[in-house]
């Protein structure tokens, strides 16, 4: 009995190991499966997150892709547009060299013209100047010859005068031998009329423009009629048409000066009688050639302008002065 017994412990023990052994069996072959679906389930999320990550790679190179190919694309069309703006500045460059070249060769060409017509101009003037000194040496060849004809004119007809007194009394024989003939009365000075400004005509003769302008404002501003001549010679060709009451001249004057003016209007009978009021800058030095010239009135630059007038005035109301007699 206690042998039946020991065996059937010993069986219940197997029993119970073999039990124990196959429930550790499961066990393992459980936890096995476990581990097994952990590690496919940890594989699968490997997996997942590994194509998740490849995925994520592959976006972040795409998008890498597409910026460097924006960028690129971006540099491509700054480049273009700053070749662009170069090529535009360029050729402004060039139309701007151009244009200075033209505007060059145009002022170039205009400094040549200018140079051109100035030469013309400067030979045109200079030909005119000769042109007009050889009209006024002329017309001053021509004023002497009729200044010489007048006095040998006047000279023949003085000694006709004296020849026919001569043959009168050659003719009278012996009564003219008991007669006193008294000498010929000599001819009558000119007398000098009264008159108003606006009857008096003043002649200014100065080769100045502006002294000429001057003066023939003071004059008109004192209700005085006024002729303008260039110098000494275009006041004698005037005289020869048109005499004046009172000449105001200068000394210096091309082609005919103050001094030969005067001289001119001393020796003409038709002017000998018209007051010549010289005005110099060397009024004492110029006295003595002026007096011997026939000059009325010597002013010094600058005279007042008062005094002119009243010379102008005496000589025009019978003024204590003669025409040539030098104040």
């Amino acid at each position: 009995m206690d042998g039946y017994l020991q065996w059937l412990l010993a069986g219940f023990g197997l029993c119970l190991l073999a039990a124990w052994l196959g429930y550790r069996a499961l066990r393992r072959r459980a936890d096995a499966k476990r581990q097994s679906k952990r590690a496919l389930a940890e594989a699968q999320a490997r997996a997942e997150a590994q194509a998740r990550a490849e995925a994520q790679a592959r976006a972040e190179a795409l998008r890498r892709a597409t910026d460097e190919a924006a960028r690129q694309q971006a540099e491509r069309q700054a480049a273009a547009q700053e070749a662009a703006r170069a090529a535009r500045a360029a050729e402004a460059t060039r139309l701007a060299q151009a244009e200075a070249a033209r505007a060059d060769a145009a002022r170039v060409t205009a400094e040549k013209a200018a140079l051109v017509e100035a030469a013309r101009a400067h030979a045109a003037q200079v030909a005119a100047a000769e042109a007009a000194q050889a009209a006024r040496r002329h017309a001053e060849e021509a004023a002497r010859a009729q200044a010489t004809r007048l006095a040998g004119e006047q000279a023949a007809r003085a000694a006709a005068q004296e020849a026919a007194h001569r043959e009168a009394i050659r003719q009278a024989g012996v009564e003219a031998s008991a007669i006193v003939v008294p000498a010929p009365a000599p001819a009558p000075t000119p007398t000098v009329t009264a008159k108003t400004p606006e009857q008096t005509l003043v002649m200014v003769a100065d080769d100045s423009k502006i002294v000429r302008v001057k003066t023939g404002r003071l004059l008109a501003q004192h209700q005085y009629r006024v002729s303008y001549a260039n110098d000494g010679l275009d006041a004698a060709q005037q005289m020869q048409t048109t005499i004046p009451d009172v000449v105001i001249t200068d000394v210096e004057m091309p082609g005919m000066d103050g001094f030969e003016l005067t001289r001119h209007v001393r020796q003409n009978p038709l002017t000998a009688h018209i007051p010549v009021i010289m005005i110099t800058a060397a009024d004492e030095r110029h006295r003595e050639v002026a007096k011997h010239a026939g000059v009325s009135v010597l002013l010094g630059k600058p005279y007042p302008e008062e005094e002119l007038i009243a010379h102008i005035r005496r000589a025009m109301n019978h003024g204590e002065k003669q025409a040539g007699a030098l104040a």
